[in-house]
């Protein structure tokens, strides 16, 4: 191996441990609490050389909000390729939500706040190709089987978008609504129970009658 591929390995190791030191930070502080010092104290580095990676803990916070999406995409693939009826994949949706908001609920929050309308305009060209393209894996697999749904009449014959659209508003609502009631009022988190609640509304609601 030349110096240059090992500096190139060295400088890969480097970001992944940079990265994995945000995620511990932000999921323990919170994006607005976390500094960039202490994510380079995490990292073993000097802030000055985490500067050279990342300009700011923004960039890096996306970064993060980026693998959950796609995280998120990937089990909803996974589930779509299952020899498994459509309300059974549909209640498996219901599992991949939950497992990714507990994997990371921080980072999880800020990746919702990210798809808002006004924050998209703030991003960077390359970093909102790759939320667009992430977004429409895991919304477009979800389209798919509402679509399969409805074409075998297991489903109301509605627009497979709009309600691909209801399914995934509801985990993001959900997932804002709740946290935003806890740290208002210091209660215990619901979002678990109230997306089990919201997901036997719309099972029922999907199914023909």
């Amino acid at each position: 191996m030349g110096i240059y591929e090992r500096k190139q390995r060295e400088k890969k190791k480097r970001k992944k441990e940079i990265i994995n030191a945000a995620r511990k930070v932000f999921s323990n502080k919170g994006f607005r609490a976390a500094t960039m010092e202490e994510i380079a104290y995490e990292a073993e580095l000097s802030p000055g050389t985490l500067y050279l990676y990342f300009k700011n803990k923004e960039e890096l916070h996306t970064i993060l909000s980026i693998e959950i999406l796609k995280r998120l995409a990937d089990k909803i693939q996974k589930v779509v390729r299952r020899d498994i009826s459509v309300e059974e994949k549909i209640d498996n949706f219901q599992d991949v939500f939950i497992d990714v908001y507990e994997y990371d609920s921080n980072i999880l929050i800020n990746l919702f706040h990210l798809q808002s309308g006004e924050t998209l305009k703030n991003l960077s060209d390359e970093v909102l190709k790759q939320i667009k393209a992430h977004s429409a894996l895991a919304h477009g697999a979800i389209i798919d089987v509402i679509r399969q749904g409805i074409d075998q009449g297991v489903f109301i014959d509605e627009h497979p978008v709009a309600l691909a659209d209801v399914l995934w508003a509801s985990y993001s609502g959900i997932v804002l609504w709740v946290d935003s009631k806890r740290l208002l009022n210091n209660q215990k988190a619901f979002v678990k129970p109230t997306l089990k609640t919201a997901f036997k509304i719309i099972s029922k609601g999907l199914k023909k009658k």
